[in-house]
C-alpha cells in the first residue's frame, strides 16, 4: 500500500542489538521494560499479533502474553485496525474532559511531594 507509514524506523529497538529481545525465562522482563519508552509500541504489538509471530518480546509483550491474548480475543481479525481505534477513541476521551480535572491541584502536588 502506498502513502502507509513505516512504524519500524521509529522502533527503539532499530538502534540497539535487538538479540535482546529474544531471550527466554525472566529475561523476558528486562526486554519488556526496554519495550515501555518505545513510541511504536502499539504498531509493533499489533504487527506481532496478525502476524502470530510466536518468539521474543514484541510491543512490550512475552511470546506467553499474546498467545493468552490471541487466546482471549480469537474474533479480533487486524489487531492494527483494533489497536489504533482504542487509542484514537482514548485520545478523543482525554481531549474532552475539561483542563481542571487533568491538572494536579497544589495540595495534591504537596501530597505526592511528601510520599515521595
Amino acid at each position: 500500500m502506498a502513502g502507509r507509514w513505516n512504524w519500524r524506523v521509529a522502533a527503539r529497538c532499530r538502534t540497539v542489538d535487538a538479540e535482546g529481545l529474544f531471550v527466554t525465562g525472566a529475561r523476558q522482563r528486562e526486554a519488556r521494560q526496554f519495550c515501555r519508552t518505545c513510541p511504536v509500541r502499539t504498531e509493533c504489538l499489533a504487527h506481532a499479533l496478525d502476524q502470530r509471530i510466536e518468539f521474543g518480546v514484541w510491543g512490550g509483550m512475552t511470546e506467553r502474553e499474546r498467545r493468552a491474548l490471541l487466546r482471549a480475543r480469537p474474533g479480533v481479525r487486524s489487531w492494527a485496525d483494533l489497536l489504533a481505534d482504542a487509542r484514537t477513541a482514548h485520545y478523543s476521551s482525554v481531549a474532552e474532559e475539561p483542563v481542571d480535572s487533568l491538572a494536579v491541584g497544589e495540595r495534591e502536588y504537596e501530597q505526592l511531594e511528601e510520599s515521595a
